[in-house]
This record gives C-alpha cells, sequence and structure tokens, in this order.
C-alpha cells in the first residue's frame, strides 16, 4: 500500500500525525484508521466471496485482477492461440523502415533487387550524404475549387 514512501517522508508524517493530533490523541486515532482499513478490506472481501458465488462456477478461476487492462492484454499476449508471437517476431521494424525509406528516395529495395548498393546491402542508409538530386516534375496548376 506505502511501497513509493520513503523513510524520510515516513519520519516526517509521523512527526506532522503528532503535532496535529498531539501525543495524547495519537494512539486512539491509529486504531480508529486501522479498525476502518479493516473493514474496508472485510467489506471488499466479502462482496468479491460474492461476486464468483454469483457467477458460477464456468467463472472459478476468475481473478479481479484480470480486470485491470495491462493484465488482461498481457495475459491475452502470452496465451498463443491467435498466433501474435509468431506475428510479433515475424515483423522487422528494421528491414521495413529500409525498404520505406528506399522506397520514398527512388532506390530499390534489398527484396526486390538482386544487386544492391553498399548502403542498402547492409541495411542502413547515410543521412551524411545529401540526396540524389532528381529531375522536378511540374506541379499540377493550382485549382482553387479543390480547396
Amino acid at each position: 500500500m506505502f511501497n513509493d514512501i520513503g523513510p524520510l517522508e515516513l519520519v516526517t508524517l509521523v512527526v506532522l500525525a503528532v503535532l496535529v493530533f498531539g501525543p495524547d490523541k495519537l494512539p486512539k486515532v491509529i486504531q480508529d484508521v486501522t479498525r476502518t482499513i479493516r473493514k474496508i478490506r472485510e467489506f471488499s472481501e466479502s462482496a468479491k466471496q460474492d461476486i464468483r458465488q454469483e457467477l458460477g462456477p464456468e467463472f472459478k478461476d476468475f481473478e479481479f485482477e484480470d480486470l485491470n487492462p495491462k493484465t488482461f492484454i498481457r495475459k491475452q499476449l502470452d496465451n498463443d492461440d491467435l498466433g501474435l508471437k509468431e506475428i510479433r517476431n515475424g515483423f522487422d521494424l528494421k528491414k521495413e523502415m529500409a525498404e520505406v525509406a528506399d522506397a520514398v528516395q527512388g532506390r530499390e529495395s534489398e527484396t526486390s533487387s538482386s544487386s544492391g548498393s553498399s548502403s542498402s546491402s547492409s541495411g542502413r542508409i547515410d543521412m551524411t550524404k545529401k540526396p540524389e538530386t532528381t529531375v522536378r516534375e511540374e506541379r499540377p496548376p493550382y485549382d482553387a475549387d479543390a480547396t
């Protein structure tokens, strides 16, 4: 519950509690707070048990932590019924980006050409070189009605 509170912060909270409630009322306040937390936990556990009983035997392995979207997605990705691991492992982002960059620059990609240039054969793009200048095509006439 308080995993992210450091020792200095804890000491500060204790000193602040002593100043606000006073040393004579502080033990009673601590007892009241712990009693309230205990009742809230008992209430939530009984609510979970009631929900499990109402759902029936089909949901006997149901965990409420699975309702967290991150946990749900992680559990579904670990389940390999859909073949998601093959898709994830078969996708090579560097290769795809190199192919897109080659297509944008007008070069042939590694997969479509049998002999590539030295920069495309290594799969890297040299960003220090200036792009090759190509003959500019004339722009189509401006159409005011289209805008």
